[in-house]
């Protein structure tokens, strides 16, 4: 049967560079996001081994769907959980709807898993849980961003101690600043000069591939990766 991996998020930056990559290594990638436009640009540019998923992740039903069909295509072998949206305002200035905006990571981040989870029967499947550094501090205009990264830190590490021991592995992915679009609504905070000094996805993407599909017998826990 036919390995799969499947990333959220992967229609721009560092979840494009995941797909892209994927690819060439010969897997079969299944791509889950809600960008319309981009993600119809990617059916017509990936079509061997490429299968593209619009909604949103935080939509249970959507997923649920979506992951019932991936399990009938071949065999899930890793999920990496890469989807998310910032929101870097001063701690006075956040209104519900940024609030909402950040936590539909962590709630998509929950529901992927759960779903494949379930569709692999808690055997044999590697989740891969891409966060930031917001995880590991606090940061000036992210406090709704970092309270989001920590509970996704949270999930992840209770995951690892869930199945410690079992077939399931569970790797913490924490990257600094990339140079990606990422922060276009955010140019107060970090302005298009500062972006671009920020670590190229393409490099943080191979990092993160290289360690998961490591051919060692062992498994990187947690992967810190801060530009130079």
């Amino acid at each position: 049967m036919n390995d799969i991996i499947i990333i959220t998020g992967g229609a721009n930056g560092l979840g494009f560079e995941l797909v892209k990559q994927s690819l060439e290594k010969g897997l079969i990638v299944c791509n889950i996001d809600k960008d319309i436009e981009k993600m119809s640009k990617l059916d017509n540019d990936f079509k061997e081994n490429y299968k593209g998923f619009c909604g949103d992740i935080s939509d249970e039903k959507f997923m649920t769907n979506t992951i019932n069909e991936i399990k009938n295509i071949g065999n899930i072998k890793v999920l990496i959980n890469n989807a998310g949206e910032p929101s870097f305002k001063i701690t006075t200035e956040y209104k519900k709807e940024d609030i909402e905006k950040c936590f539909k990571g962590l709630q998509g981040m929950i529901i992927a898993s759960t779903q494949v989870l379930k569709a692999k029967e808690e055997k044999d499947i590697k989740i891969v849980n891409i966060m930031s550094s917001a995880a590991l501090r606090g940061n000036k205009q992210e406090s709704v961003y970092c309270a989001t990264k920590w509970g996704e830190r949270g999930y992840t590490e209770s995951l690892k101690v869930a199945y410690k021991g079992t077939s399931v592995k569970v790797v913490g992915v924490y990257p600094g600043g990339i140079n990606t679009e990422f922060y276009k609504n955010s140019r107060d905070y970090v302005p298009e000069e500062k972006q671009h000094t920020f670590m190229n996805p393409s490099e943080v993407a191979n990092t993160i591939l290289e360690n998961i599909f490591s051919t060692n017998n062992l498994t990187v826990a947690d992967i810190i990766i801060e530009r130079n």
